[in-house]
């Protein structure tokens, strides 16, 4: 398996989020040779997504996801307002030309500890949010996060349970898989092989830290931590994956702190050594 090269890489901007604005992160992007960045809502509603739209054209990348929507049981119910909402993420992820729309789809709602129905929910949501991005062509992406996320984040922890929705709900919904989140799942390759090309929709890389000192912001550079990332691309790839290896670290303690050029420099040396 060959080498992963500064054109195979997005940049998620939440790795530089406290560092860079979202221009400073196109721009650094375009300077360090990366194919494609993936920003977050926040970032792009600072800058305009029209302005955002247009910066990343010119600059020649890519964009492998949107970050994010979903978040269908923050208000206990799936009402007008969670569904506006996540109509307007798809609206700009097609206004800047992303693969996907990813979706944290949300944890148990507050002071519930009904997790079937926070399920209910999200299943209901994401429906909801299919059926409008069908309409202008966006797909979208559920994000499995990892179950210590459950309660806080999102009730949907495996790309099993990722899967299962998506064969009740039909075309155009898939997963965004982040080793972050699915290493330790002994079912992964197996669930890797039954998403194939059509439902693997994004491919994000970073580490897993031992010890993790913070179960949010303490993720782990390519290299740093336990997980075998080459044997996790290598399955996404004979699954027929073949888009952007997408950089998403939250890292308080250890990049957040440190220079922009310094992290994206890195990025690309452990991209190429150790991916």
């Amino acid at each position: 398996m060959s080498a992963i090269t500064p054109e195979r890489l997005s940049l998620n901007t939440a790795t530089v989020r406290e560092q860079w604005d979202l221009a400073q992160c196109i721009e650094g992007c375009k300077r360090h040779g990366f194919g494609g960045i993936a920003p977050w809502r926040d970032k792009l509603q600072e800058m305009g997504v029209s302005k955002a739209a247009a910066a990343i054209r010119e600059a020649g990348l890519s964009v492998s996801g949107l970050c994010r929507g979903g978040w269908f049981t923050d208000r206990g119910a799936v009402d007008q307002t969670v569904i506006d909402d996540n109509r307007r993420a798809v609206d700009e992820a097609a206004e800047i030309g992303a693969d996907c729309l990813v979706m944290v789809v949300g944890g148990l709602a507050k002071d519930s500890r009904d997790l079937p129905a926070a399920w209910r929910m999200v299943e209901e949501g994401l429906a909801k949010t299919l059926e409008y991005g069908r309409e202008v062509g966006m797909k979208i992406a559920i994000e499995p996060l990892h179950p210590m996320y459950a309660a806080d984040r999102a009730c949907v922890n495996t790309m099993r349970q990722a899967l299962d929705i998506c064969d009740r709900l039909g075309p155009g919904i898939g997963c965004a898989v982040d080793v972050y989140h699915v290493w330790w799942d002994f079912e992964l390759e197996a669930q890797l092989e039954r998403a194939g090309r059509e439902r693997i929709m994004a491919f994000h890389i970073c580490d897993w830290l031992v010890p993790t000192r913070d179960m949010l912001t303490d993720r782990g550079m390519m290299g740093d931590g336990v997980i075998d990332i080459p044997r996790l691309r290598g399955l996404a790839e004979a699954n027929g994956f073949d888009g952007l290896n997408e950089v998403e670290i939250f890292s308080a303690l250890d990049w957040w702190t440190r220079d922009a050029d310094e992290v994206m420099e890195t990025i690309v040396e452990r991209a190429r050594t150790v991916c």
